[in-house]
């Protein structure tokens, strides 16, 4: 499997040419599409594109790794927040 980067840029260019082609009938583009395709096949080991697209994005997601949760603030009347310089704000 590539770097999560270059597929990254590969899915993405991919999409932006396949959106593109939906509004126009560029023969350049077309082609260009049809080369991001293969090579996206090519680098994630399948045969056809939209399988390609669902292991390379989960590629891409499995190398950002685990997100950190986001700690809870206390809301409501009388919760207090702090500031970076530590001083509490009601």
């Amino acid at each position: 499997m590539p770097d999560p980067a270059t597929l990254r840029k590969l899915v993405g260019e991919y999409e932006a040419l396949v959106a593109q082609q939906a509004g126009s009938a560029a023969v350049k583009a077309d082609r260009r599409a049809q080369d991001l395709a293969y090579t996206l096949c090519v680098s994630t080991g399948t045969r056809e594109v939209n399988l390609a697209l669902k292991k390379a994005r989960s590629h891409i997601a499995a190398a950002q790794g685990p997100v950190a949760p986001t700690p809870l603030r206390p809301t409501g009347p009388g919760a207090t927040e702090t500031h970076d310089t530590g001083e509490a704000v009601a």
